[in-house]
C-alpha cells in the first residue's frame, strides 16, 4: 500500500544520503530537486486523468495542473543538468541555442497556451494533448535555460531550482485541495528564493542576470589568458616558521580543502597557533564551496570555535594589519581581478582581499588548475605570495608535522 511504497521511499533516500559526503551535497540537492519536480508532473496528470473523466475540471484546478506541470518539469530536468555539470558529467561552460532566451519564452508560452485550450474545452482528448505539449516544452525549457547557465552561477541555479520545487509543491496543493502541502511548498518557494537572493547579494549579481545574462568561463573561451611572473614556491617547515613567528593568521577555506577532507587538519593547524599565541582566524565568502554554509559546516564538524570564523564583510577591513592570510583551496572568492578587471567573467564579485595583507599563502594542488569560473588568479603570481603545491590533506599534515 501506500505506507509499503513511503517506506521504499525512505529507505531508498537514507542509502543514497548515508554515501554521500560533505562535498557531493550540491548535487545531491540538485538530484533530490528533479525528483520533487517528476512527483509534480506525475501528480498533475494523474489528477488530470482523475478529474477530467467526470467532468469535474474547473479554471481553478485547470490552472493548477499547469502550473504544476510546468514548474515541475523545468525542475526536473534543470536539476539534473545541474547535477550533471556539478558532478562533473557535463561541462561546466554556457551551452545554448541562438537567441535563447525568446526560444524560451516561445515555448513557456505553450503553458499558457495548454491552461487556455484545456479552460476552453475540458475534455479528455484535448486535456491530454495540451498537457503533452505543455510538458514536453516545459521539459525542454528546463534543460535548455539550465545548460545555457555556467561557471559560478551554477550553485545559485541550485537554489534557484530550490524555489521552484516548492512552487511547483504549492500548485499541487491547490490542485488537491491540501493546506499542508501548499504551505510546506510556499515555505520552500520563499526560502529558496531569499537564499538565491542572498547567493545573488554575494556575487553582485542579481537573478535576472543569471538566468538570461550567465558569466562566461573560460572552458567557453572568454577568459582572457594572460602572462604572469613566474610564481614563488614554499615548503611546509618554511610556512611553519612564517605561521609561528606572525603575529596574526587568517585562514581562507574553499571548495578545495572541502574535496581533501582537510578541514581537522586545518583546525588542529589554528589550535595550535593560538596555543602560541598567535591570532587565528577563518574568512569564509558567502558563495565559498558550491553550497552557501557548506564550509562553516566543515568547520564546525571539525571543533573550530564558532567566534573565530568570519564573514567577508567582517575580515576584509583586518586584512590589511594581517601578517599570513592562509588559502586553502579557494580561488574565484579570492581573485583580485572581480575589482581589477572589468572584463574578467567575475568583475564585480565581492571577494575577500588576501592579497593585502603581508604575505599570502596558498595551498593548491597544482598551478594548472584553476576555479569553477574558469580564470587564472594573479593573486597566486604576486610578489607577496608563497605556493605550497600538492594534496590540501597531505600539505596540511605537513604542515601540522611542522608546527610540533
Amino acid at each position: 500500500g501506500v505506507g509499503g511504497i513511503a517506506a521504499a521511499g525512505a529507505g531508498s533516500g537514507l542509502a543514497i544520503a548515508s554515501r554521500v559526503g560533505p562535498t557531493e551535497l550540491p548535487q545531491t540537492v540538485a538530484g533530490f530537486h528533479s525528483l520533487v519536480g517528476a512527483a509534480a508532473v506525475a501528480t498533475a496528470v494523474g489528477e488530470f486523468l482523475h478529474l477530467a473523466p467526470l467532468g469535474l475540471l474547473t479554471p481553478v484546478s485547470i490552472g493548477a495542473i499547469v502550473a504544476a506541470t510546468y514548474l515541475g518539469a523545468i525542475t526536473t530536468t534543470g536539476s539534473l543538468v545541474a547535477f550533471g555539470k556539478l558532478n562533473g558529467a557535463l561541462g561546466s561552460a554556457p551551452v545554448s541555442l541562438p537567441k535563447r532566451n525568446l526560444v524560451n519564452a516561445l515555448l513557456s508560452a505553450v503553458s499558457l497556451w495548454a491552461a487556455a485550450r484545456m479552460m476552453r474545452s475540458p475534455t479528455l482528448a484535448v486535456g491530454r494533448a495540451a498537457l503533452a505539449a505543455c510538458t514536453a516544452a516545459s521539459l525542454f525549457v528546463g534543460a535548455h535555460a539550465t545548460l545555457a547557465i555556467g561557471g559560478a552561477d551554477v550553485p545559485v541555479v541550485i537554489t534557484c531550482l530550490n524555489s521552484a520545487s516548492g512552487w511547483a509543491l504549492c500548485a499541487e496543493g491547490f490542485m488537491l485541495s491540501s493546506t499542508l502541502l501548499t504551505t510546506v511548498g510556499a515555505l520552500i518557494g520563499f526560502s529558496g528564493a531569499l537564499l538565491t537572493q542572498d547567493m545573488c547579494v554575494a556575487m553582485n549579481r542579481d537573478i535576472g542576470s543569471v538566468l538570461f545574462k550567465p558569466l562566461k568561463t573560460n572552458e567557453g573561451g572568454s577568459c582572457e589568458v594572460k602572462s604572469y611572473a613566474p610564481h614563488t614556491e614554499t615548503s611546509a617547515d618554511a610556512l611553519a616558521e612564517r605561521l609561528l613567528s606572525a603575529k596574526s593568521v587568517v585562514v581562507v577555506p574553499g571548495y578545495g580543502l572541502a574535496v581533501a577532507k582537510a578541514q581537522y587538519a586545518v583546525a588542529e593547524i589554528a589550535s595550535k597557533l593560538r596555543a602560541r599565541g598567535v591570532k587565528a582566524q577563518f574568512a569564509i565568502h558567502p558563495v565559498a564551496g558550491r553550497m552557501p554554509g557548506q564550509l562553516n559546516v566543515l568547520l564546525a564538524e571539525a571543533g573550530v570555535p564558532y567566534d573565530i570564523v568570519l564573514e567577508m564583510e567582517e575580515i576584509n577591513d583586518e586584512l590589511p594589519e594581517t601578517d599570513v592570510v592562509l588559502v586553502i583551496g579557494a580561488s574565484d572568492t579570492v581573485n583580485s581581478d572581480a575589482e581589477d578587471d572589468p572584463g574578467s567573467a567575475i568583475a564585480g564579485m565581492p571577494v575577500i582581499r588576501v592579497w593585502e595583507a603581508g604575505n599570502v599563502c596558498v595551498l593548491k594542488r597544482s598551478m594548472g588548475s584553476v576555479g569553477y569560473a574558469g580564470c587564472d588568479n594573479p593573486v597566486f603570481y604576486n610578489e607577496n605570495t608563497d605556493m605550497l603545491l600538492g594534496d590540501a590533506k597531505a600539505s596540511c599534515d605537513a604542515l601540522n608535522a611542522a608546527l610540533a
